[in-house]
């Protein structure tokens, strides 16, 4: 039996093993208790910063072929540029108010109306344009009483388009259609939908199968889902080597952890042999399931079968080193990296540093923290934030706000976590002022979408009050209360509440307590 003590002197022996690199990105994960272990948390900022990064580079490059193709030799393709974004901007307009009619006649669906005839007579070319935007439009306004007319009218309109000439639903049209079943509770009818897809040839792809498992998985289904699609021999697993790694990757998004160690069984038993993927996907379930002895013998069986880690298992190390409070193995880990060419890079110091930030050891994170820079890693705005929480979480708030100032001077600017961190310490630390002006300034950068439904809430729960008491609550009292209603969001309860206790001080009590009732229920 191996204890997570050993961990780093098994790792570094091991790695004579390893000779090769491959690729792995693990999805946001919690633990098996439920609690966040901050390992999947980490991965899925660096995929939303790095998607960020990779949309503005990407649109640089296309504006910079559009300006080329603008100006084109002595201009020549100026009119042919601007003729073809006219016509496509008129076609695009043609489609959404089309949409937009075909919506209007199946709200007025019922008796006395044949929403189908009136569909007919409306002579609109159907296209799979013009289907997606129609059940984008009704999925979009699915809410718990409308849930089962949504469902209807969508499957209506999605039979009559199939019905029309020349045009054939793709399976991205069976995708919109099962996600508006899943939204609607319809699982019957989603499994339907895949046999018709089976039968007229479709293909099922790693969207049907997520599409089912993370509806079926919650209605306690998960295994039937798997098993249809082991046997499926229509399921389009590109760009994954196999089906059964398509599954286990998509298993390992929803969390089905035990299911993952069943599938491999099966995976086995049909003769099929592990890659890189699937035994990082393996050591992810094996960690996350607290099998630790497992765990360590994967990466024996790893070794032997001749697979070196890759970028991601290094990442998988570093975390479960750090989570285990072991910074002298994480240090001997980073070096053997760069001997066999793997340079650390700031996802694994930023796993590592929050790994040991959840263990308690800010004094390890600190010097990593130094280290990483030392080396020539650049802290981006995923690195600050897991410095700051951790600070925050220790109750050292002036360490927080340091750092939250270097990353500004530094040209990193705060996303949404990095708010919930400082406001959450500043609510801690009860200088609720600083907190209010913070609220103020995430929403003016946009940071949480959400906040101005909850502000318009405070607003409203207001609003039958005198015009005195709206003036003094407008410059005392509502600042406060729509910081309680952000910390709810955030559910952060116990700090709303004092927060409340505040603004009840200042002579509205019923009100504040009646705005964060009101939060709580939308949350």
């Amino acid at each position: 039996m191996y204890s997570v003590a050993l961990v780093g002197q098994r790792v570094i022996q091991r790695f004579s093993y390893f000779s090769s690199f491959s690729r792995f990105l693990c999805n946001q994960q919690s633990d098996a208790d439920g609690t966040g272990n901050g390992f999947g948390r980490i991965e899925d900022y660096l995929n939303e910063s790095w998607k960020s990064m990779n949309s503005d580079n990407n649109m640089k490059d296309k504006s910079e072929t559009l300006s080329v193709d603008f100006i084109g030799i002595n201009g020549c393709y100026e009119g042919h540029f601007r003729q073809n974004f006219s016509s496509r901007h008129s076609l695009i307009e043609k489609v959404r108010n089309e949409a937009i009619m075909i919506h209007e006649i199946l709200q007025q669906d019922g008796p006395g109306f044949d929403a189908k005839a009136a569909l007919a007579n409306s002579h609109i070319t159907v296209s799979s344009l013009l289907v997606r935007e129609v059940l984008l439009g009704i999925l979009k306004t699915i809410n718990y009483a409308n849930k089962n007319r949504c469902a209807k009218l969508g499957y209506k309109f999605f039979v009559w388009s199939g019905q029309q000439e020349n045009y054939r639903h793709t399976a991205n049209s069976y995708h919109l259609i099962m996600k508006i079943f899943a939204e609607s509770e319809e699982f019957k009818a989603m499994w339907r939908l895949v046999d018709e897809m089976i039968e007229k040839g479709y293909p099922t792809t790693a969207r049907t199968f997520n599409l089912l498992i993370c509806t079926c998985g919650e209605a306690g289904l998960a295994r039937k889902v798997v098993e249809r699609f082991i046997k499926s021999k229509t399921f389009n697993y590109r760009p994954f080597r196999h089906s059964f790694n398509a599954i286990l990757h998509s298993l390992l998004a929803v969390n089905q952890y035990r299911l993952i160690e069943w599938v491999y069984q099966q995976m086995l038993g049909e003769g099929h042999l592990p890659d890189i993927l699937t035994y990082n996907i393996l050591l992810c379930s094996k960690y996350r399931l607290g099998k630790l002895d497992q765990f360590h013998r994967l990466l024996d069986e790893m070794g032997r079968s001749g697979f070196s880690p890759d970028f991601h298992t290094f990442n998988i190390l570093l975390h479960v080193l750090g989570k285990g409070d072991k910074p002298l193995a994480a240090v001997n880990l980073l070096n053997h990296m760069k001997e066999v060419g793997c340079e650390p890079s700031i996802l694994h110091f930023t796993t590592l540093i929050d790994g040991l930030s959840r263990a308690g050891n800010l004094d390890a994170c600190k010097y990593f923290f130094e280290e990483m820079i030392r080396q020539g890693c650049v802290p981006d705005v995923v690195c600050y934030t897991v410095m700051i929480t951790g600070y925050v979480v220790a109750g050292e708030l002036d360490k927080a706000q340091e750092l939250f100032t270097d990353m500004i001077v530094n040209g990193q600017l705060p996303n949404v976590f990095t708010y919930n961190a400082m406001i959450r310490g500043l609510c801690m630390a009860e200088k609720f002022d600083e907190a209010c002006m913070m609220v103020k300034e995430m929403e003016s950068r946009g940071c949480n979408p959400n906040f101005m439904v909850y502000s318009t809430l405070g607003s409203i729960s207001i609003s039958s009050q005198s015009s005195k008491d709206i003036e003094d609550v407008n410059e005392v009292i509502l600042p406060l209360l729509v910081l309680a209603i952000w910390l709810v969001m955030s559910s952060q309860v116990h700090l709303s509440t004092i927060c409340c206790k505040k603004a009840a001080t200042e002579g509205k009590g019923n009100m504040a307590w009646t705005i964060l009732h009101h939060a709580s229920l939308r949350t």
